[in-house]
């Protein structure tokens, strides 16, 4: 049972979010829950995003609106470029045939990523409800995806969520061996050159823990959140000239 200090406010359509204070808190059924229903239409989802809360929830359920506390965070200047990873980007980058684009195919990257799950988990959270919604807010600029091609193959990717400067990072799926870090790695470059400082990786992975993801307190989250989302939007267009920089960084223990 919930604690009855911290009932679980139940949104209509159009409601606002409660301020993220009133999430559900350690010693609550599910930390970081902040309230359920409402809708996912396009002003909904920037909203949310903007106040540090995101929509996760399976087949079968309400809507369900989060924000953890502490919340995963990657620092691009403190992503993890291990030696293994290092030598394939360099051959990746390298390789004629091989490229990085972006929004060329958001709805089959959304759909892959349904159809891969996080780690540790059985099903998708990227239910139909939700690759609608994500569709309407990529057609309004605000949802991108990041893809790994080889031989005009797309062979992995993720999506993500950017408002200003702020960007969310939403899902990734590989078919090829680390093709989702390629991908990954592409973001990372990219928001380097485009003075990102943070992606959002909202959730403590160990995947994403191995490549420099930390946790931060929701606090200092959403401090920041206000003041990148504020930021003119960046150029969402891979060059290839922004590998260097991550090349240059020193490499990550194995």
């Amino acid at each position: 049972m919930a604690n009855p200090q911290t009932p679980l406010p139940w949104l209509a359509p159009g409601d606002r979010l409660p301020a993220v204070s009133g999430a559900w808190g350690p010693h609550d059924p599910a930390p970081g829950l902040l309230a359920a229903g409402g809708s996912l239409d396009v002003e909904s989802l920037r909203l949310a995003y903007g106040s540090g809360v995101f929509p996760w929830f399976s087949e079968g359920q309400p809507i369900l609106w989060w924000s953890p506390d502490p919340r995963m965070v990657l620092h691009v200047d403190e992503f993890r470029l291990h030696r293994s990873l290092r030598k394939t980007l360099q051959r990746f980058a390298a390789h004629p045939r091989c490229e990085v684009r972006i929004d060329s195919a958001f709805g089959e990257v959304i759909r892959a990523c349904a159809a891969s799950p996080r780690d540790g988990q059985s099903g998708t959270w990227i239910v139909a409800d939700m690759v609608q919604a994500y569709e309407a807010l990529h057609a309004a600029g605000d949802a991108h995806s990041v893809e790994t091609w080889v031989d005009g193959r797309m062979v992995g990717g993720l999506y993500c969520v950017a408002l200003g400067r702020a960007v969310f990072g939403e899902s990734m799926f590989a078919r090829a061996t680390d093709a989702s870090k390629i991908a990954l790695s592409a973001l990372v470059a990219l928001c380097r050159a485009h003075g990102v400082t943070r992606i959002d990786c909202q959730q403590n992975t160990a995947h994403l823990a191995s490549l420099g993801a930390r946790e931060i307190a929701r606090s200092d989250f959403t401090l920041q959140l206000q003041r990148d989302a504020a930021k003119g939007p960046l150029r969402w267009r891979f060059d290839p000239v922004y590998w260097p920089a991550l090349f240059s960084s020193p490499p990550a223990s194995a």
